[in-house]
């Protein structure tokens, strides 16, 4: 999150009183509002939990094989190439 981005939108959220007296005492260390805390902190394990899906390492002798299997032609799957020419049930007659 940038510091000038606008925030026109609003999250409500449901918590107890123990865990709203922890965030609390967070975002005071951090000097920081509560609702900037817990956005931040919201945005950052967003962000962790996303980049396993977006970006992954590999050394050379992997990425080598990773290339060699994409250039690789497709395998023969014969049931699947049988399910994908064969008339369907739901086919109009």
């Amino acid at each position: 999150m940038t510091a000038r981005s606008t925030r026109t939108q609003k999250l409500d959220l449901r918590l107890s009183q123990a865990a709203k007296q922890t965030l609390r005492a967070a975002a005071a260390v951090k000097r920081r509002s509560v609702s900037d805390f817990v956005l931040e902190s919201a945005l950052e394990r967003a962000e962790e939990t996303l980049a396993d899906r977006k970006h992954f390492g590999l050394d050379g002798e992997r990425w080598a094989a990773f290339m060699a299997a994409l250039d690789a032609p497709p395998r023969e799957h014969p049931r699947l190439r049988k399910l994908l020419t064969t008339r369907s049930v739901f086919d109009p007659k």
